[in-house]
């Protein structure tokens, strides 16, 4: 059964709570506006000096005194909409649903050669607050950032996906990079029949033709995707000849001078650019609804099913002062593949400040192709946010602890015996990290027992080529990270960012002694993205093609975020008849 749109059973609750809401709503921006004028970035600090602006302080004392008086004035407004909104949470569905019955872009996975697809993740945490609580984040104008930060997206993960097939004595296979790893303009660039095209890196329009060229290392070929083309296909009864030709593979482990890194059998790279053809993307802390609606509408020519609006408010479970949500889980979802199920569930154990969010995990299983005569394929998709106070561990391993149940009872209900699992994928802000003395309890969670992490060696132990993904809040609109090229740039020199990553946690009452004698400096990394393999159809194997980290959200966001991409390999040996 296909999910409703909207959140609610009926257009006339819908419509009763729009009114609600609307009475709800000018007391609310108001207040919103009233702590926002009090409270300045460090942007907004330095370009008063640079400008010698002196009026500051008198827009603050007037605005504080006219902001403050209307939000009094549409305070009893506000309580009677309160009164009829607040009973009504207890028949929303706890999120929104918006999807395009055909999208141009929709089914991003690519056919890589025959019996392999790949698929592509990308988490990021948007601090999409309400502006003024933003502001303690150093981060404002929150529905500007939505929708600057919306149109990046796209601008990256619509950039046309090509495949590059090496063919050398010393490797052979497939890549699908980013533009920092495509040939330089100084290459020269020529179609099969002879014709010259632009480079690719300069975002050539790449249509039928295939691209080659000729360096010292052999004869690359690109070609791009077909995303018109089906979605996924796994063909093992290709020709010998073709089977020779491009059934031959190894790890991605050629053109990595050119802008991909490999250690540990893992490509990987810092890219100013969201990886292209992402299939399903996960974000974090989209808080404020007007700033998600706005999000929605950037992303949705580029991702034609969106899940948004995720959690709960009010009191859940009703009657439960003492839960009352004054935000929902903060959670957003786009994906090219339609969703059949989805299922969120509220953590019951926040407190603090985080007991005010309804954070929890939302499950999703997506519809990958639908074939009559043959199994339909599908795949999992769990995103979460986790507990964020330091030095509370307790809690957030409970909440692993409650992951793993809920993912694991979400797929028993249903998974159907007519259905190939290809892919089964947990991300989002974990709030710890793999490095921090303070966060050894959830290091050695169980739940890395089921769910690899790439970045992983062991617990407390990242691999050496891994960077943080929390930047200093303070120092965000510096030169040296205030824009994509730059955060690449300093990312990518160890004792640089170290001035801009937070640092390791040490432990209560403990110095940090960080790093250990010959190990590389790494900071914070609490966005995960992990994958399962055990929880697939059996005649189905992955492995990861490239590991990205992102900085084409420099400036309107204090987090970095995180791609991957895995590859989904058929073994025709064990495959269904």
């Amino acid at each position: 059964m296909a999910l409703r749109s909207s959140p609610f059973p009926n257009g006339c609750v819908a419509g009763i709570h729009a009114v609600a809401w609307a009475f709800i709503l000018p007391c609310f921006w108001f207040l919103d506006r009233l702590i926002s004028v009090c409270k300045s970035t460090t942007l907004e600090q330095t370009r008063r000096v640079e400008q010698e602006c002196y009026l500051h302080p008198l827009e603050v004392f007037f605005g504080a005194i006219i902001f403050f008086i209307l939000f009094l004035l549409t305070t009893p407004l506000a309580f009677l909409g309160f009164l009829i909104w607040a009973p009504l949470q207890g028949c929303r569905r706890p999120f929104r649903y918006h999807r395009v019955e055909t999208s141009p872009l929709e089914n991003g996975s690519y056919i890589k050669q025959a019996g392999e697809v790949s698929f592509g993740f990308a988490t990021a945490n948007l601090c999409l607050l309400p502006d003024s609580l933003a502001r303690f984040n150093n981060l404002g104008h929150t529905q500007h950032r939505a929708t600057a930060i919306g149109q990046r997206i796209v601008q990256g993960v619509c950039r046309p996906h090509v495949r590059i097939c090496i063919d050398s004595p010393s490797s052979s296979g497939t890549l699908s990079p980013s533009n920092s790893i495509l040939p330089t303009s100084t290459a020269n660039y020529r179609t099969i029949d002879g014709q010259t095209r632009p480079p690719v890196g300069d975002h050539a329009d790449l249509t039928e033709e295939q691209v080659s060229f000729q360096n010292s290392k052999g004869h690359v070929v690109c070609s791009p995707c077909d995303d018109a083309g089906e979605p996924l296909v796994f063909n093992s009864n290709q020709n010998s000849n073709q089977q020779g030709e491009t059934g031959r593979r190894s790890s991605p482990q050629t053109l990595l001078s050119q802008g991909l890194h490999q250690k540990d059998d893992i490509p990987w790279e810092i890219s100013p650019l969201f990886p292209a053809n992402v299939d399903i993307l996960c974000l974090e802390e989209v808080f404020d609804k007007r700033a998600a609606q706005k999000l929605k509408q950037v992303l949705k020519p580029a991702f034609g099913h969106i899940l948004y609006d995720v959690g709960v408010y009010a009191c859940q479970p009703p009657c439960l002062c003492s839960s009352f949500k004054f935000f929902n889980s903060g959670l957003f979802v786009a994906s090219r593949f339609p969703v059949l199920e989805a299922r969120y569930h509220c953590f019951p154990n926040s407190r603090g400040e985080d007991a005010l969010a309804a954070k929890g995990l939302l499950s999703v299983k997506v519809l990958i192709k639908q074939n009559p005569n043959h199994k339909t394929t599908v795949g999992y998709f769990n995103c979460t946010h986790l507990h964020a106070p330091e030095g509370e561990g307790e809690i957030r391993c409970e909440q692993l602890d409650m992951i793993t149940e809920w993912i694991g009872n979400f797929q028993a209900v249903n998974r159907q015996p007519n259905e190939d699992v290809v892919f089964d994928v947990l991300c989002g802000d974990f709030n710890f990290d793999n490095c921090s003395p303070d966060d050894t309890m959830e290091q050695n969670h169980s739940l890395f027992e089921q769910y690899k992490d790439p970045c992983r060696a062991g617990p407390g132990e990242e691999k050496p080529w891994v960077i943080g993904t929390l930047l200093e809040q303070p120092a965000l609109y510096e030169d040296d990270i205030n824009t994509p090229e730059n955060l690449q740039r300093t990312l990518e020199r160890q004792e640089l960012r170290k001035q801009f990553i937070c640092p390791p946690v040490p432990a209560q009452d403990s110095p940090l002694v960080y790093p250990n004698t010959g190990q590389p400096w790494i900071g914070r990394r609490i966005d995960y993205i992990l994958y399962r393999e055990n929880s697939i159809s059996k005649h189905y194997r992955t492995e990861i093609e490239e590991m990205t980290f992102i900085t084409q959200l420099a400036g309107l966001t204090d987090h970095i975020p995180v791609g991957l991409r895995l590859n989904v390999i058929t073994d025709p040996r064990s495959a269904d008849e």
